[in-house]
């Protein structure tokens, strides 16, 4: 199974997104009101959008910049002058504003029933929320787990010991999970692959970047203190030696460009012919204690399965014991007393992303209850919060999305007759999803106790990866989502060949009712036509219209194609956010292609539903431009530089301000805004990359 997401988040917090109505002051005295006549009778003030006269905030662009210069700060500079990053967050940007309120607005949800003992989402929230008594507990909640893994005596154990920590949500060197099997699509398979690494990337332990080695030392720092904060002897060399157990994992790990590759992770081996590839692991102890009892899996990175399986033959059985050690006291430092939450925090959150302030509470009490019980809080959320004109207006600009990336095939010139057959025939069967699911996850095997924040949490990772294994030998669950309404965010999923729009993100600045079309198209016309166009993107295009990852374009068709996805990673190749670090180009491909073409194809859409008509000008900007205006202001965001060099590091995504400038291969972006050919984002028409 593949997913492509619209945005990574890596921290989320909150703030209300639109402004209250003034309240008008109250006349001193009564007033006697004069007679009206039927014919007096004012119509109703048509509803304002929320940003500006028209859907875009003009207020929020910088006039100084050239659009050829920088169209990101042409559209956004003013905004991203004045809006400072808040103390809770790393980032923040559009999309921070409406995880802001969905956060809100469910945290109401959660108030109003977090005194209802029969009430599983309020009693998981309340219990959150007594940090009082998660401190006089201590480490005694979670002694059962401690005590099992220190009680591990010889390796012989250790893979299931593993398997046990995947359940309660510990990470250990190999990470499993159920999906459909890429090549048969219908069947769900064991899929296998690497991980083993408490840092976000490889690089974090190898490159010799001043930057890094800091954070590399900062790390081992940081597990020494939670060793500390258990009362643990001798953390320090203990910690040194996770670190170095843990670079040498890194050093065989494959990339992640390497590893967005479906056909080279697409290794289907039988269970022996993995313990042949990996000796010194048990495989088949680490899947039959994890109940995955199978003879095939699929593994996605084979050789460092090879360099991990050898890293653990090696290790001292008494350092496997302590990552295992530290990951749980890191994964379960918010319901730890608060010296493990805080040092979490320091490292992670301030090391890692440089967010200066932890979250208050009461968000990671939300976030944690949408976490362990989604669908019994999304159920509620969508009943208050989702109308059903804005699905209906939703689904709407989905069909006509879809149908302009229908006419689009027919006009490629580099693709062969036959495989447009295929690709329409594709584009035919996908499912889009449209605001939540139809149908809910139970949970009534789910035990929530109050008083019991650390139970609470290992119920619900178990409860999560029961229902994940349960899923083999069974029918592909189609009805299932990746994200609850609540998510500010989109995806695509390649094998279930569908795009999906949770409620969250139906709001402005992306999608407004009251908003121009123009803005409209631009924003949530051009996320959905991201979303589609990932299923033709340098990876979405090797599945077909079964789900199936499989040849079905000609050779030639292969060829021109790459052609052009090779330029466009050789163009974001150039871009340089922080010095000395610039954007992968080969890593953030799939986005980019999908933002090419779903900006391509949206605009398509835009000018087919004017009927033939002239866009009016409103506020002297004609309708392209506003078309581009909608697509810019999606992308605001603000970084924090620990952050943002974290995401070049990690994030299949471009930075914001540089999908932004995905306009630049964009012929009518030049016949709207004219750019001089002397600016830094214009293109010769040759040099413009055009896919879809």
């Amino acid at each position: 199974m593949r997913l492509s997401l619209l945005t990574t988040t890596f921290l989320a917090a909150p703030v209300l997104l639109a402004g209250c109505a003034h309240n008008q002051p109250l006349p001193t005295a009564p007033v006697e009101a004069a007679p009206v006549t039927e014919a007096e009778v004012a119509p109703p003030e048509k509803p304002k959008p929320v940003y500006g006269s028209y859907g875009f905030d003009i207020a929020g662009m910088d006039s100084a910049i050239k659009p050829g210069d920088d169209f990101y700060s042409y559209a956004n500079g003013t905004w991203a002058k004045n809006t400072p990053i808040p103390s809770d967050k790393s980032n923040y940007g559009a999309f921070n504003i409406l995880a802001d309120n969905a956060q809100k607005q469910t945290q109401e949800i959660l108030e109003g029933v977090k005194n209802d003992p029969s009430s599983k989402i309020g009693t998981a929230y309340s219990t959150y929320l007594d940090t009082a008594a998660i401190d006089a507990k201590g480490l005694a909640p979670a002694q059962a787990w401690i005590g099992q893994i220190k009680g591990l005596s010889t390796k012989a154990g250790y893979p299931a010991l593993t398997a046990a920590a995947r359940r309660n949500g510990v990470g250990g060197p190999f990470a499993a999970f159920i999906g459909q099997d890429d090549k048969n699509p219908e069947v769900y398979a064991v899929n296998l692959s690497q991980s083993g690494l408490g840092m976000p990337d490889r690089d974090y332990y190898l490159s010799k970047d001043a930057k890094f080695v800091e954070t590399k030392a900062a790390y081992e720092k940081h597990l020494a203190t939670q060793l500390t904060n258990a009362g643990e002897p001798n953390a320090a060399a203990r910690a040194k030696a996770i670190v170095e157990f843990e670079t040498r994992i890194a050093a065989v790990q494959w990339t992640r460009v390497e590893s967005r590759d479906s056909n080279k992770t697409y290794n289907k081996m039988t269970v022996a012919q993995l313990q042949k590839l990996a000796p010194g692991f048990d495989f088949k102890a680490m899947l039959a204690a994890g109940k995955m009892n199978v003879d095939t899996v699929i593994v996605a990175q084979p050789s460092a399965f090879t360099g991990i399986a050898k890293a653990i033959q090696q290790a001292p059985l008494a350092v496997l014991k302590d990552q295992l050690l530290v990951r749980t006291l890191d994964g379960f430092a918010d319901v730890l007393p608060s010296a493990f939450d805080k040092e979490q925090f320091a490292f992670y959150g301030t090391t890692l992303s440089g967010t200066p302030e932890q979250e208050a509470r009461w968000k990671r009490a939300t976030d944690f209850t949408t976490g362990a019980l989604s669908d019994d809080l999304s159920q509620l959320y969508v009943a208050k919060y989702f109308p059903p004109e804005t699905k209906k207006a939703a689904d709407q600009l989905v069909k006509n999305v879809i149908a302009a990336m229908d006419r689009r095939i027919d006009q490629l010139d580099w693709m062969a007759p036959e495989t447009k057959v295929k690709a329409h025939a594709k584009l035919a069967a996908f499912t889009p999803k449209i605001g939540y699911p139809d149908r809910w996850q139970d949970y009534s095997a789910l035990t929530i106790t109050a008083g019991d924040a650390f139970g609470n949490n290992v119920r619900a990772n178990n409860w999560q990866y029961d229902d994940n294994v349960s899923k083999l030998g069974q029918p592909i669950r189609r009805w299932e989502w990746g994200m609850t309404p609540m998510t500010v965010n989109a995806y695509a999923n390649f094998g279930m060949v569908e795009i999906v729009f949770p409620a969250a993100i139906l709001q402005p600045p992306f999608f407004d009712p009251n908003a121009d079309p123009a803005v409209n198209y631009g924003g949530i016309g051009a996320v959905i036509g991201h979303e589609l166009s990932h299923h033709f993107d340098d990876q979405g295009a090797k599945y077909d219209k079964e789900g199936r990852l499989t040849d079905w374009w000609t050779p030639a068709d292969v060829k021109a194609f790459k052609d052009r996805t090779d330029a466009l990673v050789a163009q974001y190749d150039q871009y340089e956010p922080l010095p000395g670090m610039h954007v992968k180009g080969a890593l953030t491909l799939g986005e980019n292609v999908a933002d090419l073409a779903g900006l391509t194809v949206a605009y398509d859409a835009y000018k087919h539903s004017l009927n033939g008509q002239a866009a009016p000008v409103l506020d002297g900007f004609t309708g392209d431009q506003r078309f581009y205006q909608g697509w810019a202001q999606v992308w605001r965001r603000n970084y924090r530089e620990a952050n943002l060099r974290q995401r070049l590091l990690t994030d299949p995504h471009s930075p914001s301000q540089q999908r932004a400038w995905v306009v630049r291969n964009l012929d009518p972006w030049y016949g709207a805004y004219n750019p001089d050919p002397t600016t830094k984002l214009f293109l010769t028409p040759e040099k413009r990359v055009r896919i879809w």
